[in-house]
């Protein structure tokens, strides 16, 4: 998250959502399900490293779900179960690093020991204070189960790794009154202070299915009043959790500190996690402050859940930050295992971490654009090249690498099929009626990723190219209906639109990263990303192949790819 005033001592912390998203078997279970016979006490592991990622950040056993930066150090500060690889028994773990990548364990930041926070210690902010304090807001949830909005204070400044957290008496500071439903008030933003020197954050909510962003305003960052009306909301969204709310510049990429709401030539991103869905959500609007307060969404897209999403796969609970360090906008998200429960506990471990993005504003003004950290360029070792490679109707190209950046050319759209605009409201559907095995016009054509030398297993990355009345409309998928032959697995192809003009230059661009049991993939630039887990039965990652593929009735070409080998990063 961005740090809240401009200093030198800079304090970035995301601590993303507490809870469980646990998709098994073509299904989502939202919320929180707690296994008790699993929390009783620390399961025997038998972890498997043919799963394990070597680059994302996961603790070397149980349950994870989810940074900062302080005098030269980044600090993750994540929802973890000690006891256990299921939902519960949640601390604040707490991770160090210089470079985002490469982490060492520190003991627990937060854990329940106040009545204030005693049945739990869940997601939270920070935010710099005047003199360069620190300050983090998160969700305790009291002897009554309110969920309710406490202070923390490092207890020794001087410390760079910040070991040490103090919870005063006097919380909670935020609590659920005046109306405030108790189980869904959760996730406090990072503060940001408006030119009147008035400090404002977010808490996340909802009034039956009306999900809001609860504003809340603090001349001292400790006594808090909530406003009149929320910053926003919307009909029939259902729970906000985790909101997001941050300023991003008209043109260039660099970031803003989350205080920059002032200055002129910026939009602002409102984003949430719809629990009712487990995806995040972001409109690009204005910010009206000071004495309206209000977010108001430029209209560009969808408000609801057909909106636009920061990621269209397993992706949730998502939170940025502002790095004064590369004055870059920086975001972080969760990933979870699309495995069963049995399976989480029998491997010793569940849930990672995305390779962090920056984050900036497209050129249209209409969407983000993201892109993994340039620090991941670090762990590339051999380099392979591929070009002018012509992909014809079921042909396959063998290729090598696990960040693999690939251009393809699009000669021809003339075979290019009809679109229909209904699919506009549900592009995941579309990709699952029209998997990778499904031929078309121009696509599919794309990646086999993590597949078996016979094909048996793989997941595909891919795009079909559509025509619309007056532009074409492209069409991104990450297919895992093949990429175990387990049938516990939750196995779904996940998609999104991407917003490019190709009628004229004809390329399309995809990048992947491949880590084991997760595949981020970025397409047209960065516009869509698709992040999915997948547990391959037949192979492991030293006998992974890959395969450049169409299926489509157009040749396609492969204009340029370079692809290289990770290295594996020191985490925990």
């Amino acid at each position: 998250m961005a740090a809240g005033s401009h200093s030198q001592f800079v304090l970035l912390l995301i601590v993303l959502f507490f809870g469980s998203c646990l998709m098994y078997q073509n299904s989502v279970e939202a919320s929180h399900k707690l296994y008790h016979l699993l929390l009783q006490s620390e399961q025997p592991s038998i972890v498997s490293n043919q799963y394990r990622t070597a680059y994302h950040f996961q603790p070397p056993k149980n349950w994870i779900n989810g940074p900062m930066y302080y005098s030269g150090v980044y600090h993750l500060f994540y929802q973890y179960n000690p006891k256990g690889a299921v939902w519960g028994n949640i601390v604040w773990a707490h991770s160090v690093s210089r470079d985002l990548l490469n982490w060492t364990p520190l003991p627990p930041a937060i854990y329940p020991s106040k009545p204030f926070d005693i049945n739990g210690c869940w997601s939270g902010s920070a935010t710099i204070l005047p003199g360069n304090k620190p300050a983090i807001l998160y969700t305790g949830i009291d002897p009554e189960n309110r969920q309710v909005q406490n202070i923390a204070f490092p207890k020794n400044l001087s410390d760079p790794f910040l070991r040490e957290w103090v919870k005063p008496d006097y919380n909670p500071v935020m609590a659920p009154v005046g109306g405030i439903n108790a189980s869904s008030f959760r996730d406090p933003t990072t503060g940001w202070r408006g030119r009147d020197g008035v400090w404002r954050l977010l808490v996340g909510s909802k009034i039956d299915r009306t999900g809001m962003a609860i504003l809340y305003r603090s001349k001292d960052f400790v006594h808090w009043a909530k406003a009149a009306r929320p910053l926003h909301s919307r009909e029939g969204t259902g729970m906000w959790e985790c909101p997001d709310f941050f300023p991003v510049a008209l043109s260039g990429r660099k970031g803003l500190d989350t205080s920059a709401g002032s200055v002129k030539k910026v939009k602002h991103v409102l984003k949430v996690s719809l629990d009712e869905t487990r995806y995040e959500y972001y409109t690009v609007g204005s910010y009206v402050d000071e004495a309206v307060d209000a977010y108001v969404p430029d209209g560009t897209s969808p408000d609801d859940r057909t909106g636009l999403r920061l990621d269209y796969g397993n992706f949730y609970a998502s939170k940025t930050f502002y790095d004064p360090a590369g004055k870059r906008r920086i975001l972080w998200g969760w990933s979870n295992e699309s495995d069963s429960v049995a399976d989480d506990v029998a491997k010793g471990w569940a849930g990672i971490q995305a390779i962090p993005r920056v984050l900036w504003l497209d050129t249209t003004g209409r969407q983000l654009v993201q892109w993994p950290i340039k620090e991941i360029e670090s762990l590339r070792r051999e380099e392979f090249h591929v070009r002018d490679v012509k992909l014809k109707t079921g042909k396959l190209h063998e290729l090598k690498g696990a960040d693999v950046q690939v251009e393809f050319d699009l000669p021809s759209l003339k075979k290019a099929e009809p679109f229909d605009p209904t699919w506009l409201a549900d592009p995941q559907k579309l990709c699952n009626q029209r998997n990778a095995s499904f031929p078309g016009g121009v696509g599919p054509f794309g990646l086999y990723v993590l597949a078996s030398a016979n094909l048996e297993e793989y997941t595909a990355l891919f795009f079909r190219v559509y025509k619309a009345p007056n532009k074409y409309m492209v069409l991104m998928c990450s297919d895992q209906s093949r990429s175990s032959l387990r049938p516990e697995v939750y196995k779904p192809a996940f998609g999104g639109f991407v917003d490019v003009d190709i009628s004229k230059r004809k390329k399309l661009s995809l990048r992947a990263l491949i880590d084991h049991s997760v595949v981020e993939s970025f397409g047209g630039g960065g516009r869509v990303c698709i992040t999915a887990r997948v547990y391959p039965t037949l192979l492991v990652a030293q006998k992974a192949h890959l395969y450049a593929f169409n299926k489509g009735l157009a040749t396609v070409g492969i204009e340029k790819l370079q692809a290289w080998n990770m290295a594996k990063a020191k985490i925990n």
